[in-house]
């Protein structure tokens, strides 16, 4: 082959090279400035290689020949099956005369496009899934950063809920709250749920326990019932290390728009369940009562589940967190001399002999009807976080 048939043949092959990104395009603005070209398609450098033979009149068993590699190998090269080696473009490079450096920038540059385009596939296929989780409320936190483009999301996304994709997180959340949602009266939604619940597991993960113990637990709890009197920056602090003395990690975390959750209870490990608070009524005597549901939840059902309580949950297992927070607030003794209150110094008393604070005892005539939601709200505490 003659000299500038050779020449020739590298020009073609570095437009080709140009063409598939590897140099910068001028754009008609100003010289000075360069335009990166992004294009959605992959180009093996088979192609080249082919064109390459074409233009030195060899056949693809002639390389395989003069190469020592096996026709397979040269023909899987030339459909982008097979990669270009440093090691092959090397013994191409002696072959063809087009040199060993070339064909690995077209090998590099073509396994590149492909990420690139598979991680647009990604980003795209994945595009609902990040726009149905509140991606503002967790910036706003600090859980998620305020930069990056989406595809830093989508990886970060996936740290946040220690999963690899999309798949894994719909297993791991979505498919477990579903079925949970459809067995019950429940409200919110799942995207905004599993990224509270998520939230809880990493800062009750932060806390120290010892390994559960249902009896320490059950006497924890009479220490925290004599705590629904004391001021907030007494009992949050108390109820945290009494709990984690018994193998339970209490974390409060504010609600996320989209769930209606007052408060969850769960296992991180067969040894340390977690009891997940919201505030979300911010108000002492929901507080308390969701706290000792959640605790009950604990004690009498399974380990395997995770139970999130709203307003209007109804199941039997509620049913039952539900008499088990009741009866530990205002023990059934007591219901003949509640139903007979009737000013705010009754309460008031009544709540004294108990040791319980008087906005549990309100929060529990209201409920049964013996007071209007609107009456002796007074004597409830409202409570909110410092971030509010």
């Amino acid at each position: 082959m003659a000299p500038v048939d050779l020449i020739n043949d590298l020009r073609r092959v570095c437009v080709r090279y140009r063409a598939e990104g590897g140099l910068r395009t001028l754009t008609n603005a100003q010289p000075s400035q360069t335009l990166a070209y992004s294009p959605d398609y992959a180009v093996a450098p088979g192609a080249t290689l082919r064109s390459t033979l074409a233009s030195l009149g060899m056949t693809q068993s002639d390389l395989a020949i003069r190469s020592g590699l096996s026709l397979k190998h040269v023909n899987q090269i030339i459909q982008g099956a097979a990669p270009i080696t440093h090691e092959t473009a090397l013994v191409l490079e002696t072959v063809t005369g087009v040199s060993a450096r070339l064909w690995n920038r077209l090998e590099s540059n073509y396994r590149d496009r492909l990420a690139r385009m598979q991680d647009r596939e990604t980003l795209e296929s994945n595009r609902d899934w990040l726009q149905a989780l509140p991606i503002k409320e967790l910036r706003q936190r600090g859980v998620l950063s305020n930069e990056g483009n989406a595809g830093a999301l989508l990886q970060e996304v996936c740290r946040f809920f220690s999963v690899a994709n999309r798949q894994s997180w719909e297993n791991v959340w979505r498919q477990p709250l579903a079925s949970f949602r459809k067995s019950q009266s429940f409200e919110s939604d799942v995207a905004a749920l599993a990224a509270w619940l998520r939230i809880g597991e990493r800062e009750a993960a932060e806390i120290e326990c010892e390994p559960f113990d249902a009896r320490k637990f059950r006497d924890a709890l009479q220490q925290i019932r004599s705590l629904t009197a004391a001021p907030v920056k007494e009992f949050v602090p108390a109820v945290v290390e009494i709990c984690a003395k018994a193998g339970v990690a209490v974390v409060f975390v504010p609600e996320i728009k989209g769930t209606r959750a007052s408060g969850a209870a769960y296992w991180l490990t067969p040894a340390k369940g977690v009891i997940q608070l919201s505030l979300r009524h911010k108000s002492d005597d929901h507080l308390w009562f969701s706290f000792f549901h959640e605790a009950g939840h604990l004690l009498l059902h399974s380990k395997k589940e995770t139970f999130v309580t709203e307003d209007h949950s109804s199941a039997a297992a509620e049913d039952e967190a539900n008499d088990f927070a009741g009866t530990h607030l205002i023990p059934r003794k007591f219901e003949p001399e509640l139903r007979t209150l009737d000013s705010e110094e009754s309460i008031r008393s009544f709540a004294a002999r108990l040791g319980i604070a008087p906005g549990i005892v309100v929060g529990r005539l209201q409920k049964e009807g013996l007071l209007n939601w609107n009456q002796r709200n007074n004597l409830k505490r409202r409570l909110t976080f410092a971030s509010e």
